[in-house]
């Protein structure tokens, strides 16, 4: 069966800079070393996996100062490994305003980026805010779609404040109402959404434009609701991805199994859907 993973990070020295003063909470939050590994090394772990991938740049520059995880690294990478990549997710910083816009169209036109990842917990912002519509905007007339953590984050876990950032930032109603004022956006919600699974689940079902993806999260812990309506009433909607590096890639696929789901489900999750609705 193809494996198409939604959400996968560099994990190369490069991406781990990225993240600045997150990038030590992380290491606790997972309970393993937050480093930096050969190129390489992840495209031979995915090929083991048996998995192909769609990259996921990362750039929170404005609050940290931290240089960001490129769009045109990420394209580069993609590129380098045509056979396991099948494309990347750009990024953009909106708190840098009219820059991001800027940064948004050289991307989608230079780098050949597929849609834009967007991180609101770490980035400080809220994406209805309607300060963001001119970048939404933008985005929505390259006819690209955007994917939007959704739910908590391992990112500042645990730490004083969780070092700034609000996880109300990632309340699914944000995307609830972006998608509202953006129809034509495809927007790809990241994450189960805990604590508010539900609500993500209401937003799936009544939004046509909206779809989720699974990733950072082990199978396993998954709500009972929610394993039900992976394979009934969202079927058509959920798709794969392993938030990598933050899960071992033979343990979500061992637990993707147990939940004992048809063939015909599992081709939706694992390929089907995202094949249809990205055109990959």
């Amino acid at each position: 069966m193809r494996r198409i993973d939604l959400h996968c990070y560099p994990g190369t020295p490069e991406w781990v800079a990225s993240q600045g003063p997150f990038a030590e909470a992380l290491a606790k939050y997972w309970k393993k070393p937050w480093v930096g590994r050969e190129e390489q090394a992840v495209v031979e772990d995915l090929k083991a996996a048996g998995l192909q991938a769609l990259l996921v740049a990362f750039d929170i520059e404005f609050l940290t100062g931290a240089p960001p995880m490129s769009n045109t690294a990420v394209a580069e990478m993609r590129d380098r490994h045509p056979d396991v990549f099948l494309g990347a997710w750009g990024a953009v910083d909106p708190l840098k305003g009219d820059a991001a816009i800027e940064e948004a169209e050289r991307a989608a036109k230079s780098d050949g980026v597929l849609g834009f990842h967007f991180h609101p917990i770490m980035g400080h912002f809220q994406v209805d805010d309607q300060k963001w519509y001119p970048l939404f905007d933008c985005i929505s007339g390259l006819g690209l779609p955007v994917m939007i953590d959704v739910g908590t984050t391992g990112m500042g876990a645990g730490l004083p404040g969780g070092l700034g950032s609000a996880i109300s930032h990632a309340h699914p109603m944000a995307v609830d109402r972006l998608a509202a004022q953006f129809p034509d956006l495809t927007i790809i919600a990241s994450h189960p959404g805990f604590p508010w699974v539900d609500e993500m689940t209401a937003v799936a079902l009544h939004k046509g434009n909206v779809y989720w993806e699974l990733s950072g999260w082990a199978p396993k812990y998954f709500p009972p609701s929610l394993k039900v309506d992976i394979r009934a009433r969202l079927q058509d909607k959920i798709m794969f991805g392993t938030d990598h590096p933050s899960i071992p890639f033979d343990r979500l696929l061992r637990e993707w199994d147990e939940l004992g789901y048809s063939e015909a489900v599992l081709h939706k999750v694992f390929h089907e859907n995202a094949e249809r609705v990205l055109g990959l």
